[in-house]
């Protein structure tokens, strides 16, 4: 089971394409930060785009419109 689940995101972000996106760019921060990886307390995930779903689950990410 995925945490947090397709549908539970999609309340957050207005589409899918928009949710990988995010996710991958987040995932390749993460992976560059090593020291400092998260703004969650104690991910579920031990997996880099887990850990960015997770963050867009409790709204630390976003899209940012122009």
């Amino acid at each position: 089971m995925i945490y947090p689940s397709i549908d539970a995101l999609l309340t957050k972000i207005d589409s899918k394409y928009s949710i990988v996106t995010i996710a991958a760019q987040r995932a390749r921060e993460l992976q560059e930060m090593e020291g400092h990886p998260s703004t969650l307390e104690k991910p579920t995930s031990n997996k880099l785009v887990g850990i960015a779903l997770e963050e867009m689950h409790e709204g630390h990410l976003s899209i940012k419109k122009d």
